[in-house]
Parts: C-alpha cells; structure tokens; sequence
C-alpha cells in the first residue's frame, strides 16, 4: 500500500487530508529553501593528463593532474575503482568489512602508455587521460569508462555541497543491459534514463512508469563477449542513460552502446565483476552479503488485505480457504488492524484478541504476518512518539527542530534509521508485534513517505540525518532508508526470537536489501500491462540480487476479470513470493469470489505449489549459499544466445523448470523459445529439442510448464512425503539435481543430497552423493522405461 494520488486521497478519507498534504508541501519546500546550500556558478573539472602511479596490495593508485584513481582486486575477483580519494568504505551495501585483496593482483606500466592491473579474471587497463578499460583475462574489452567529469562551485568547496559528476562508457554494440533495481518495463533495460531514486509513484503503476520503490545503481550486462555487473556505491539521486547499440551486419559499422552515469553528489567508486551470470551473482553476494534464508512456510501461499476490517472478516476468510481444501500459509495485516493507523497499536474493538486469532489461525498451519510503517504519529501520549523523543531518535532538519509529514496516522515523525542507536530503538518495539502472536513483517511506506499535493512525497531534502555518525542530509540518506529500516527490523527480530529465522520483506531498500529479506511489486495496477510489469520486476530484482519477491496478485487497485486474475494467479504460484493483495477500494481477491472454473484452476495452482515445496525449499537454499535468484531469465545459462538475451515473456525456475505464462488475454496456445537441448512438456511428457521456438497448448487449467532433460526435481509425493521426479537424459549427457531439506524454521543445518543423470539403455541410472540416511521415492519421467538406482 502507498500513497495513493491526491484526488483520489481527498475524496475517499476526507478533504481535512488534502488540505494538511498542502501545507505539509509547503513546508518541506520552506525547510529546504533555508536548509540547503544555494546554487552558483560552476566550473567543470576533468582528471587531466597523468603524473604517475604507486603500485599497492592487490593494485595501486593513478595519480592525475586534478584527481587520482584507486584500483583495487578483490580476493574474490571483484574490482573496485575510486576517484578523488574514495576508497570502499564507509558502504551501507558492503557486507561487513571490506573484502581482503587479491594478493597476486598487481600494478604494471601498460605498453599503451598507461597502467594496468593484472588478476586471474580481469585486467583493467588506465590511460594517461583517465580512460578505463575491463578486459577478460584474454584481452577482450568488455566495458571501457571515459574519463569522468565534475561540476564544482566556482567560488570553491561549499560545506554540503560535493560535487556533481557524470562517467559515460562504452560497451558492445550487441550488449543488453539488466537490473537497476525494480523496473516496471524491465527486465531488459532499454535505451533511455532511469533515475536512481526510491518513489512512491503516487497510486498504481504500470509499464513504463518509473522510478518505483526500490532502485539501485547495479546493472548486469550480458554479451557475446562475456558479463559483467557494475555497481555505483552512491546513495545520492543519479540518473542512468543507457543507449543500445547496433550491429552493422558486416558493414563495419558497428554502433556500441552507451551509458551514462549522473548523480548530483557523493563519491564516485563503483566495482566491476565480470564472469558467467552465475559466478557474477555469486561474487554480488559475497561482496553485499547473503540472501536471507526465508522460514519454509514463507514459501507457501499468502493471503493480504488493506480493508479486512475485523477479525470475523480473517477468520470468514481463512475458514473459506480451509473449507474448500486451498492450501495457505500465511495472512497478512495492512495498516486498518491499527489503532488510527498508528503503528505498533492493535484497534481492540475490530481485533479485541489478536494473540488468541494468531493461535488458533497457527492450528490450522496459517501464521500471521503484519505490516509496519516508518511513520509515527506526532502527538504527545503516544508510547512509541514520546519514546522517540525522549531517544532523540527522529529526523530533524538543520535547525534542530523535528522534520514532520503527513502519513496515514496524520501528522507523523521520520525514525532516523541511519542512526544505530535508532535502529536498536526501533527494534525493541518488535517485541510487541511478536506479543500479539504475528510471525513475520512487511515494511512499507518506507521509500520514505510523507504525503505531498505537490513535488516530491518526502522528507526534506535538507533533512538532517546520522548517517552511521558522518552526517549529512537526506540527499544521501533518501534511497537507504527503507534498506536501514529493514537492518533494524531483522537484526531485531534476531534478538527478540534467536530460534527462529526472520520473516521480513519490504517494499523499498538498496543494494545489500537481500541480507535483511526480500521485497514485493508494491502497487502494480489491475491490467494485462501489470501482469507483465510483475514478472519484469521479480526478474531484475533477481538479477540484482534479491532473489526473493513477487506481486500483489490481482494488481492493488480495481477488480480483475476472472481470467485476468487466473492467469496472475498461475504465474505468481511460480514466484517465490507468492501473495494476493489489494487495496481497500479493490475488488475480492479470494479465488473463490470470481467463479467454479477459476476455483478450480486456481485449487490446481495452489497445489502445484505445495508439490513443488521441496523444490522451492531447495532453491531457497541455493540462493543464501550463491545468491542465484529462484527466478532467472531464459539466457542464464546461454548469455551468448542473441534470442534468449531478449525473450521477457517466460523465465527459468531454478535448473530445471522453464516456465511460459500467459500474460495476454484470451490465449489458450503460445510460442515458447527454448534454450538448447530437451525439453519435456511437464504435462504431456513430449519431448521437444531446442534451441528454437516451439507452440504448446495453454488452456485456461494451466500454463505451460517444461522441463530440463535429465532434471532430478523434487516433489511431495501423493502420501506426504518428498519423492524425486527424474526426467529421462540425452543418450551420452548427464544430467542432474540437488534435495536441500530441512525441519522447522530455526538454523540447524540442512541436509544435502546431489544426484547425478545418464541413460543405461532404456533405463535411467541415477547416482547419489549425500547422506545415505535421508529416503524417498523416485519416479521417472520423459523417455525412459525405468530406473538404475546404486
């Protein structure tokens, strides 16, 4: 939920709102006009031509006439680049410390006339003039940064004021840029500008609205030549131009493309890592840190709602999943279970006996999860507001004085999430939350928020922040703040239950979010245009590196038809988190209430997901361990198929499963493009060869789900228990898979069995390397008449 747009705000809660939204607009622009440095001539500044060099631990340090340049190698491979004295930390997107170097990297004259530094996956090459070159260890240019540019005030350094910079490169004309954070038109990022900017975009958002919730400045690009992630450590308000380029046939002329960097202050650095997209991710999470391991039942089906009103109307729609036999996990609160919208309250009289509903909806295998906003309401005699004041823990601008905006519970103040005695503040109300019986949280309004009739719906950009005890204003503090949220939210949850693993997602963060949980869509608008805008989001924000994420199923606003709804349904039960949501004015969600034929489709669905449990279980774990998302695109393991690069309208779950969903109305048969090698139709068992395009039958029961050759998958059998499905191989290939598993929710150590796949005949010989006391079943899929087991 979030800050819907204004008209429609004032007639649905009241023209007394609208009017406080002017004022509180006013305001922020009264604060900055005092607070922020004035604008002035500027002068532009360039590196210059080079002075000399100083070799270092794992690179060295170019030194130019105006600036200087830190290379520096990784010990894991990843390179980091810092002009004008940066170095990688302080960082909110670095787990920890910063990495340890690469030893046997080093600093050499270049036979170009500039420097290089040479390691076992990347060279970087320095020009005299700032140019900066990442090569594959072969040579091949991969990314080439010109020199960088920056503005400065005429009049010299002005305190609070850092420079202004753009950095443009060059990479290969056939390149496809990804990532960016949450991208409604993604997940292919296509020519044009991208603002680096946490938004609420004011109301339901659809393709190619943007920015939305939670950007990041990460881009994975994928070419014929190689991959490689670059990342801009910079939390200040920037923008990406991207420019594709064009091939010229042979012609010779051959257009590369282009990208520019521009962020109106903060210190230019950013990291490079190059590989295949898997080891990109995987050196992404060790550099940001390793996704949160969600507990299992998060991986099952969510039911939210801004408007369930009372407690009879949970328990009336818990009943109506459990009477019809729809497996759900979980159900969530939104901000109407508040006592004024007051965060950390419960209204007694809707919900007089919130731990009672939580323990008995627990009986029934459902948790209950709650929302939690930033925002705190004003007012002398609320607990959690006077606690605040009395820790000094809110936003305050430059004269001292408390930063106020205007929230659902009215006129509210802004913790300072990027203060750590803030956090530990903050985190100790989570022990109420858990009191009240909820399993888990989901953050929102956290971009942050303040409603506004005009400009931009937040704090002011004057406002005074910690910042970790650096200090500074909210330039810098805007787009990490829903991420220091979600430090506070996790590490407290942490403390407060050690037995248990967090349950946290929220809608906005930053580069390392995937630390502290995952996200969602936010509010995605009721269309054929938002169910695609939901896959384009789970797939970049995947390739960022938060694995975990899906949509409101339905779109927040409006009621879908019933094969609208149907199709978001079979997709999102594809998803990692799988979740309906909608807004208080929306139409029912519950899939029940849009007819027997899409009650019975969307039974199918669900429990299709709860087979797939041990499955998704598994890729849970694979991505903590290698930060590879669930959900990835086609060319994951093909980054040189040219076709595969721009397919957006299916993805890869996991190794195994390739999954086509149906995003356009009416369809009942689609194409599918498959990667290469066989494919089996997962519900007729026919087997296709790729690569190439290929048309199966998508009738309203179901979307066409394919399966990888060889695959080991598991499953929960038909009594309960976990079995592998294994489909056939290639005569002369091996296949394969992993079973992760575990019990409950806490941190024991899970249990690790890996199978490998070969045809022995007409049989399918399978091996395993693992514990030899875990058991299951096997059942063989695809071409073969049985099963060789050791």
């Amino acid at each position: 939920m979030d800050a819907r747009d204004l008209v429609r705000s004032v007639k649905v809660i009241g023209s007394a709102r609208g009017r406080r939204t002017v004022r509180a607009a006013w305001r922020r622009e009264r604060v900055d006009a005092a607070g922020l440095p004035r604008s002035g001539p500027e002068r532009a500044r360039v590196p210059g031509l080079a002075e000399g060099a100083e070799p270092q631990p794992g690179g060295g340090v170019v030194r130019f006439a105006r600036s200087s340049l830190r290379v520096r190698v990784a010990a894991g491979g990843a390179v980091f680049c810092g002009w004008d004295g940066a170095t990688p930390e302080p960082s909110y997107a670095l787990a920890g410390s910063c990495p340890e170097v690469d030893q046997r990297a080093f600093l050499e004259p270049d036979t170009e006339d500039g420097w290089r530094v040479v390691s076992e996956r990347v060279t970087v090459t320095v020009s005299r003039h700032g140019a900066v070159a990442v090569r594959t260890p072969g040579g091949v240019v991969l990314r080439r940064e010109l020199p960088p540019r920056w503005w400065e005030p005429a009049a010299g350094p002005v305190e609070g004021a850092p420079p202004r910079w753009t950095q443009r490169s060059v990479v290969a004309p056939d390149a496809r840029c990804f990532g960016l954070g949450g991208r409604s038109a993604g997940p292919r990022l296509r020519s044009g500008t991208y603002r680096l900017w946490n938004t609420d975009p004011g109301g339901a958002f659809e393709p190619p609205d943007d920015p939305l919730y939670l950007t990041m400045p990460v881009q994975l690009v994928v070419a014929d030549a190689g991959s490689h992630l670059i990342f801009h450590d910079n939390t200040w308000d920037g923008a990406v131009t991207l420019r594709e380029g064009v091939e010229g046939e042979g012609s010779g002329h051959d257009r590369p493309g282009r990208c520019e960097v521009r962020m109106e202050g903060g210190p230019l650095r950013y990291w490079v890592i190059v590989g295949t997209p898997a080891r990109v991710l995987h050196s992404w999470a060790q550099l940001t840190g390793a996704p949160a391991l969600p507990p299992p039942w998060a991986l099952g089906y969510h039911h939210a709602r801004w408007g369930f009103g009372s407690e009879r109307e949970v328990r009336r729609v818990v009943a109506g999943y459990l009477e019809r036999g729809l497996p759900l996990s979980a159900v969530h609160l939104d901000i109407d279970h508040y006592d004024g919208h007051r965060v950390f309250t419960v209204d007694r009289e809707r919900f007089p006996d919130l731990p009672r509903l939580a323990a008995d909806l627990a009986d029934d295998g459902v948790r209950l999860v709650s929302i939690v906003d930033p925002a705190v309401k004003a007012e002398p005699g609320d607990p959690v507001y006077d606690a605040g004041v009395a820790a000094g823990a809110f936003v305050r601008d430059g004269s001292g004085r408390e930063v106020r905006g205007e929230v659902w519970p009215g006129e509210s103040a802004f913790p300072d999430f990027t203060d750590p005695r803030v956090r530990a503040w903050w985190g100790e109300w989570y022990a109420e939350r858990l009191a009240q019986g909820f399993a888990g949280v989901w953050h929102d309004m956290n971009e942050p928020v303040s409603f506004a009739a005009f400009g931009d719906p937040t704090l002011p950009l004057s406002a005074r922040h910690a910042l970790e005890g650096r200090g500074g204003d909210h330039r810098e503090a805007h787009n990490v703040y829903g991420l220091a949220m979600a430090r506070a939210g996790y590490e407290a949850l942490r403390e407060l239950r050690p037995e248990q693993r967090p349950f946290l997602f929220s809608r906005s963060g930053w580069a390392g979010l995937q630390r502290y949980g995952g996200t969602w869509s936010g509010d995605v608008s009721t269309g054929w245009p938002g169910l695609r805008a939901s896959l384009a989001l789970v797939l970049g924000l995947g390739l960022c590196g938060v694995p975990y994420s899906g949509p409101d199923v339905g779109g927040f606003t409006g009621s879908p038809s019933p094969e609208l709804y149907l199709r978001w349904f079979q997709l999102a039960s594809y998803l990692p988190l799988f979740r309906t949501h909608a807004a208080i004015t929306a139409g029912r969600r519950e899939p029940w209430e849009f007819g027997p034929e899409v009650l019975e489709h969307a039974r199918a669905a669900l429990h299709e997901r709860q087979r797939l449990a041990p499955y998704f279980l598994t890729l849970a774990h694979l991505a903590h361990r290698t930060g590879a998302p669930y959900v990835r695109p086609l060319w994951w393991r093909w980054p040189r198929d040219r076709a595969l690069r721009d397919c957006e309208d299916a993805f890869l779950l996991g190794d195994s499963l390739l999954v086509a969903p149906v995003l356009e109305p009416g369809v009942r048969q689609r194409t599918v493009r498959l990667p290469r090698g066989r494919w089996y139709d997962q519900a007729t068992g026919q087997a296709y060869e790729g690569p190439g395009r290929i048309v199966v039958d998508a009738p309203l029961s179901r979307v066409p789900v394919l399966v990888r050759a060889g695959s080991v998958v598991p499953v929960v059998g038909e009594r309960g228990e976990t079995e592998l499905e294994v489909w056939a191989p290639m005569v002369g290939r091996t296949g394969g898979g992993v079973l992760i598993s575990e019990t409950g929710d806490g941190w024991e150590e899970p249990t690790e069995v890996r199978f490998t796949t070969r045809m022995r005949g007409e049989r399918v010989a399978v091996e395993r390397e693992g514990p030899e006391d875990v058991k299951y079943a096997m059942r063989v899929r695809g071409e073969a008449v049985g099963l060789v087991t050791p």
